[in-house]
């Protein structure tokens, strides 16, 4: 899959580059014994097997470089600071910082990584950038590496791929993997313990979305995108307590397994108890809510969409990491409270 296929399935609407193809996959092997000693430098060598092949570590790597998604979060999570992490466009500052990375960074006192570079819709891997960062590891747990690209980055250093399928792999196995290569295995287990309490916390204040039908989708105003279960975001939400509405996999077709399009003139056979509507600004989540087509939904009648807007937001959930996912919680929380009651 591409990297303009992990932003968003919609080659036009290049600007956006929407972060909404992803999926959660089976768990990966850590490749290490779970008798592993908590010290990291006992730890070694470590081995983990990934869809690209087996990556050995040897000893303690000091001069981590991450690609992809949810691989820099989990390294800072676990308290280390890589020397390189890649640029996001969409989402992320002038330099390319996501806002909870930002934070996490300030909270460690801790300098801005080399950024590198990461062009929206390009599978290129800057490798002349990341020979310079010299690294002793490279974590791409989260990533759209080809053979090609991982047979040249572990003449680098060992790199490290996704489990199973690019562009898929769910934010615990992330952490787990992170946790093996950094010889942090435990703190990784805790770590991931400590943030599916926070979401289960939080969605224990909101009762009244528990057993609620949702359908997320995003109208690019070319297409209308539904998402399925498998994605990501789907599975952040019924974390919160809601389900996928039956509509969603009753209309579903084989065109992916994450998403399919509908045709506007059907829409009013998306049915459920919810609407979650994607949209890079207000005025675009407004133009779908005015559109006839949108007015034909019964979710929109009766006031029952909660329309999640602006690239950070969506940035958070496209896919959830364990800095985004308790980032973002509340105003997701709050959206979907309000579209629970009607408005």
């Amino acid at each position: 899959m591409s990297m303009m296929k992990r932003f968003r399935p919609v080659a036009a609407v290049a600007a956006l580059a929407g972060l909404l193809v992803l999926s959660a996959c089976g768990s990966s092997d850590d490749g290490d014994s779970d008798s592993a000693p908590p010290d990291g430098s006992a730890a070694y060598p470590v081995t983990i097997e990934h869809a690209l092949g087996t990556t050995t570590i040897d000893s303690e790597p000091t001069r981590v470089v991450t690609w992809g998604f949810g691989s820099t979060d989990a390294a800072l999570a676990l308290g280390v600071v890589p020397v390189a992490i890649p640029q996001q466009t969409y989402g992320g500052d002038d330099d390319g910082v996501l806002p909870w990375i930002k934070e996490k960074l300030a909270d460690m006192d801790a300098e801005t990584p080399t950024m590198l570079t990461n062009q929206q819709g390009s599978d290129e891997i800057p490798l002349e950038e990341i020979a310079a960062a010299n690294p002793d590891v490279i974590l791409a747990n989260y990533s759209g590496l080809t053979q090609a690209d991982y047979d040249t980055l572990s003449d680098l250093a060992p790199t490290v791929a996704y489990p199973d399928q690019p562009w898929a792999t769910p934010w615990r196995d992330v952490v787990r993997t992170v946790g093996t290569a950094l010889g942090k295995k435990p703190e990784a287990e805790k770590l991931i313990t400590d943030t599916e309490r926070v979401v289960a916390d939080k969605a224990a204040e909101h009762p009244e979305l528990k057993g609620k039908t949702v359908a997320a989708v995003w109208d690019t105003g070319d297409a209308f995108y539904v998402y399925k279960p498998a994605d990501p975001r789907v599975e952040f939400l019924t974390d919160l307590g809601l389900k996928s509405a039956p509509s969603v996999d009753e209309l579903s077709t084989d065109e992916s397994t994450f998403y399919y399009t509908m045709s506007y003139e059907e829409l009013d056979k998306l049915t459920s108890d919810i609407l979650l509507s994607y949209a890079d600004s207000d005025d675009a989540a407004q133009t779908f809510l005015d559109a006839p087509y949108a007015q034909g939904m019964e979710q929109v009648k009766s006031g029952h969409v909660a329309s999640m807007t602006g690239p950070e937001p969506v940035a958070a959930v496209s896919p959830p990491t364990v800095l985004s996912l308790t980032w973002g919680i509340d105003d997701y929380l709050t959206e979907l409270s309000k579209a629970a009651a009607g408005n």
